[in-house]
């Protein structure tokens, strides 16, 4: 069973790791810098300029302990704040590699 077990768990990485290949990918081909699931101060330290774009969207937690352990959906769906539109608002302030 241990053997069963260590070959599903191998698997599962080799899963994990395909879909972090599938999300660099699409995030080359789509251009988007940010995503929904990275964390909010990740966001504000690595692009400072997003600091207006959450407080404008209503997201004025960007200081808030919450901030530190929420992601930007999770922030979003918490302030009823369309996440589309805040996507879009903060990977336009991004520069583009």
């Amino acid at each position: 069973r241990a053997v069963k077990k260590k070959a599903t768990l191998k698997k599962k990485n080799v899963l994990y790791y395909t879909n972090q290949i599938e999300l660099h990918l699409t995030k080359e081909v789509i251009g988007m810098t940010i995503t929904k699931d990275m964390s909010i101060m990740e966001v504000v330290q690595k692009y400072p300029d997003t600091i207006e774009v959450f407080m404008n969207s209503g997201m004025g937690c960007v200081g808030c302990a919450a901030a530190h352990f929420e992601n930007i959906e999770q922030g979003a769906l918490a302030h009823g704040i369309d996440i589309d539109g805040l996507m879009k608002g903060l990977n336009d302030v991004v520069p583009q590699a």
